[in-house]
């Protein structure tokens, strides 16, 4: 399952959020979302994690702290297409 990780510290690395969610099983992959224009952290990433552990993670991470930032977490929604933008 994919989890989305919001409200980051700037200083948040991969393996901040690898080392936070370690303790409820193998963390498959950790993606970090940065501005393209300047490298920096966007405040928010996602975690791979496998079904039942992942679920167990979103329901005791959500509001809890980490760099002094209270972590928003939950299962990633599919974005899906998106509609075309109009041109005025």
């Amino acid at each position: 399952m994919t989890i989305y990780v919001g409200n980051l510290a700037p200083e948040t690395t991969e393996q901040h959020l690898r080392d936070l969610f370690a303790g409820f099983g193998p963390v498959d992959g950790v993606t970090l979302i940065t501005d393209p224009a300047s490298g920096r952290l966007r405040g928010f990433g996602f975690v791979e994690m496998e079904d039942g552990p992942g679920l167990e993670a979103v329901s005791v991470l959500d509001g809890t702290e980490l760099l002094g930032s209270v972590l928003r977490v939950n299962e990633a929604r599919d974005r899906g297409a998106k509609p075309p933008r109009r041109a005025w």
